[in-house]
């Protein structure tokens, strides 16, 4: 099992190359929860990771993209709900992102925007470019 705080990452689990390990952790830029599953056989191990955006982002995506896709007011979605299965198409992805950077004040890079899939990942994405994005003065 291993556990993750905001500074440290400790494992009990013997063997476990730390440099796979840290070239996944690399990649993402806030962890929610790590879980590592049983080891199976000598070299199996299954890493899941979880970057969640908070869930009001996720919501306002989920309204977005239900106002784009023209769906009913009571369609259910999901974080994992991905555009393709809501009937979008490349165009409708792309309408979305606009919303989205409209609505977020951002602009998302067109290599960022053709890695979106689905309402979680584009609330990700949000979160970490208003994150980047710098603080404007708001004093009169």
């Amino acid at each position: 099992m291993a556990s993750l705080s905001t500074t440290s990452l400790s494992f009990k689990a013997p063997s476990i190359q730390s440099t796979r390990i840290s070239q996944v952790l690399r990649k993402a830029s806030s962890f929610q929860s790590i879980s590592f599953g049983r080891f199976h056989s000598s070299k199996s191990l299954r890493l899941q990771i979880s970057c969640a955006a908070k869930p009001e982002t996720v919501q306002k995506v989920s309204d977005i993209v239900k106002e784009q896709l023209a769906l009913s007011a009571d369609t259910a979605l999901t974080a994992e709900s991905k555009f393709s299965a809501l009937g979008a198409d490349s165009l409708d992805t792309v309408e979305i992102v606009m919303a989205l950077e409209e609505k977020f004040n951002i602009s998302v890079e067109e290599s960022d925007a053709q890695n979106i899939t689905t309402i979680q990942e584009a609330a990700d994405l949000i979160e970490d470019l208003v994150q980047k994005k710098p603080a404007t003065s708001e004093a009169s």
